[in-house]
Parts: C-alpha cells; sequence; structure tokens
C-alpha cells in the first residue's frame, strides 16, 4: 500500500517540476498531453483506482485527486500568466512624446456649405433671412400666392397632402407671406428651406429639395431693382464673367414674371442655357391677401433651387448625389 501511495506521490512531484520548466505555450501543451490529457500520467493514476484493494482505496482515491488538482490548479495559473506575458508583447509600446493621431473630423454637406454662402452674399446686400413651417395650410401655400382651386399646382396628385387642408410645402414662397402677414414694409428678406414635391427621381428631380426666396417689398420697387440684385448675386456666386439672361415667364403669383437661365459650357466648350429659377413683380392680388396696399407699394421676388445652383457651381450631373451618402462625393467638398 505504501508503495502505491508514494508513487503517487512522485508522479505528483515529477509533474509540477516538469512544469516550472515551462516557459512558452507551446512547450505547455506538450506537459498538458503528458500529464493531464486522457493518456496522461496524472489521469492514469485515477485509472488504476479499479485494481487498487478495497480498504486502500478511499485512501489512494483521496491522494490521486488531491495530486490532479494540485497540478490542474499549476497548469490553469501558468497557462494565464503566459497568454498575458503574449499578449502584452504583441502590443505596440507606447511613445508619449511621439504627436497625436489627428482626428477623423466631419466637414459640412455641401447643402449647408452652399446655404450659407448664399445667405452670407445676401447678407452683405442688406437681407434679413425668415423661416417657416414645413408643414403648411393651403392659406398659405396656394390661396395667398393667387393660385386658384382650378390651378394644376394645387393636384392632389402633385403635393404631399397630410389631411384635407394641410401639406407639406411645396414652395418656399409660403414664408414670404408669413414674413408679410406680421411685418410692414419696407422689407427685405430670404428664405432658405426644404420643400417637398411627389416627382419622380432622376438626375435633375428630387421629392425633397431645397429653395431660396428673395422678397424686397417698398415704394417705388421696379423690375430694375430686380435685374440689378439677380445680377450681383450671380456675379457674386459664379464669378463676374458669368452670363445670364431673363426669359419671360408666367406664375401666377408674380405679374410681370420671368425665368432667370444661366450661360454654361460643357468640358467640350459647347454652350448652352440652363434655367436657375422664376421671378417677376408681386401681383397686387398677393399684396391684397397679406393686407399691404398694393396701390401704395410694389415689390419683387425670385425662387432658385439651392440643388441645382450648387450642381452649375460645381460641376455635379446627378441630383441623387446629395442624397446618397456616398463619402467619395461628400469628401470633395
Amino acid at each position: 500500500m505504501a508503495e502505491i501511495l508514494e508513487q503517487f506521490r512522485q508522479v505528483g512531484e515529477k509533474a509540477l517540476a516538469d512544469l516550472k520548466d515551462v516557459k512558452h505555450l507551446d512547450d505547455l501543451e506538450n506537459f498538458r498531453i503528458k500529464y493531464l490529457s486522457r493518456k496522461g500520467e496524472v489521469i492514469q493514476l485515477l485509472g488504476q483506482l479499479g485494481n487498487l484493494p478495497r480498504e486502500i482505496k478511499p485512501q489512494a482515491g483521496k491522494l490521486a485527486n488531491e495530486v490532479k488538482n494540485k497540478v490542474k490548479q499549476a497548469f490553469d495559473e501558468l497557462q494565464d500568466k503566459l497568454k498575458q506575458e503574449q499578449t502584452s508583447s504583441s502590443e505596440p509600446s507606447l511613445d508619449v512624446t511621439l504627436p497625436g493621431k489627428p482626428m477623423n473630423l466631419g466637414s459640412s454637406h455641401l447643402i449647408t456649405q452652399t446655404v450659407s454662402e448664399l445667405l452670407e452674399i445676401f447678407g452683405r446686400m442688406g437681407f434679413d433671412i425668415g423661416y417657416g413651417p414645413e408643414i403648411e395650410d393651403e392659406f398659405h401655400n396656394f390661396v395667398a400666392l393667387n393660385i386658384d382651386q382650378a390651378h394644376p399646382a394645387r393636384d392632389p396628385l402633385d403635393n404631399f397632402y397630410i389631411e384635407e387642408q394641410t401639406l407639406l410645402r411645396s414652395q418656399t414662397s409660403t414664408i414670404q407671406i408669413r414674413v408679410m402677414e406680421k411685418r410692414k414694409p419696407p422689407i427685405r428678406m430670404v428664405a432658405p428651406g426644404r420643400v417637398y414635391r411627389p416627382d419622380s427621381v432622376d438626375a435633375t428631380h428630387m421629392y425633397m429639395f431645397h429653395q431660396i426666396e428673395a422678397l424686397v417689398v417698398d415704394e417705388g420697387v421696379s423690375m430694375i431693382d430686380l435685374k440689378t440684385t439677380i445680377n450681383q448675386f450671380i456675379h457674386a456666386f459664379y464669378g463676374p464673367d458669368t452670363q445670364w439672361r431673363f426669359r419671360p415667364s408666367f406664375f401666377p403669383f408674380t405679374e410681370p414674371s420671368g425665368e432667370v437661365d444661366l450661360l454654361l459650357r460643357d468640358k467640350k466648350g459647347d454652350e448652352s442655357w440652363v434655367e436657375m429659377g422664376g421671378c417677376g413683380m408681386v401681383d397686387p392680388n398677393v399684396f391684397e391677401a397679406v393686407g399691404i396696399d398694393p396701390e401704395k407699394y410694389t415689390g419683387w421676388a425670385f425662387g432658385f433651387g439651392i440643388e441645382r445652383l450648387a450642381m452649375r457651381k460645381y460641376g455635379i450631373t446627378d441630383i441623387r448625389y446629395f442624397t446618397e451618402n456616398d463619402l467619395r462625393f461628400l469628401k470633395q467638398f
């Protein structure tokens, strides 16, 4: 009996002695196979218990389990230590004297940049800024702008109606109405904002886009003032050599009305006129709707699409680029 118990102790002592010489995880795996695997020397001690006499089985079983647990605990501790050392050695050392890594900061969206530039230009020209709700009623979106019930612009299929008399605004001209309701002339303001129309999406049309409207109301305001302001704006935004023109048109809320076209050149040098937006003298019916005397005051207004302005300035060929969040496009600006 004493010989068997001494054999168990020797196996444990030999395993612990060999474990002290282990310095790497690969060597530790070899140790596990030799002592702690199914055929390992320590595990085999438990297999020998069935062949021992009944009177010594309890003492031998207790000793075999003590040897196994002691070796397994020492194995686990060494394994954790070697893994931690390996992880620490694989991490690069930190040199606190080196310059910090630059942060990858975002930038303003091109639409935001364009709006800021437009407001800065008109601010230098003495314009205030007006804002209004994107959810509008029919009075501000149609009635006060002299758009009668039969006009195609009021077709439910051409607007985003929320309720019978409520819709997403289809133009920022609604802000002009709200400003004229609250302020008496003289008025000199611009109004940027989002507008919504259920257009079919393609390279030049989107169901949500941005506009900027301008409005001037005072005594003696004329088309000359309108043309001078547009000329100053175009040359400030596109450059002093930019060519543009007036073209007769019709809008319910202005009379007379016109379109503004810009002369563009493509990469081949070919020239073409491109529409930028509408303008004109404020119709007297609009003044009457907001309580301004049309016999005393005159005014002009124009509205340009902000995406269209940016596309012409930066040579962008597809309006969908503004909303696709493609970093290859956005990082250019």
